[in-house]
């Protein structure tokens, strides 16, 4: 295993639609999910949950999407909506249930969401897998979430994709630090 300071010097990101079989089995995915789990949560909340999409239940996942779209969008690619759910092996819905909180603010309570999303990236790669995190239209389409089980006060934090990557990953530009960092020095 590469130290961990190597491993996030170089993470990469594969695409979903390269990641193939063998994706995790139940326990290993259980194990990625309790590992993903542990992230900041001002006040104990567990703001989130998981819906995992596996086996057959992405096929069907695809055609219930695939529906919705056929309905609502003109432009719709019907096999891109109806495969949405197959690309990868496994695909993991972390849900943000973010609510009202008399001393957690939702946004706290959001990003802990956002944390366990990338959590589980890393979780992926320390049992050997590769994951891609997205969130495309279905995150935000109240009649998608509710035909994948996600209610309508419910916000989707990310679909993981999880598999074997087919490819090498590539790199690709990044930020400049320089570009990205102000040193406070107190003057008004």
């Amino acid at each position: 295993m590469i130290a961990l300071r190597d491993y996030l010097a170089t993470r990469r990101t594969i695409p979903a639609n390269q990641l193939s079989e063998p994706g995790p089995d139940a326990s290993t995915l259980d194990a990625m999910l309790t590992l993903a789990m542990r992230v900041p949560d001002h006040g104990k909340l567990a703001p989130w949950r998981f819906i995992a999409f596996t086996g057959d239940s992405r096929v069907i996942a695809g055609e219930r999407i695939a529906a919705i779209a056929e309905k609502t969008q003109e432009s719709a690619n019907m096999e891109v909506e109806r495969t949405r759910f197959t690309r990868a092996p496994v695909v993991v819905a972390v849900v943000s249930t973010a609510a009202p909180h008399v001393k957690i603010p939702e946004w706290e309570q959001l990003m802990s969401a956002g944390a366990v999303c990338l959590n589980l990236l890393h979780a992926a790669a320390a049992y050997g897998f590769s994951a891609q995190w997205l969130s495309e239209w279905i995150a935000y389409d109240d009649d998608a979430k509710a035909a994948l089980g996600i209610a309508k006060d419910e916000k989707v934090a990310g679909f993981v994709h999880i598999g074997t990557p087919q490819t090498p990953p590539t790199e690709r530009d990044r930020p400049v630090l320089a570009q990205r960092l102000t040193l406070f020095d107190g003057a008004a």
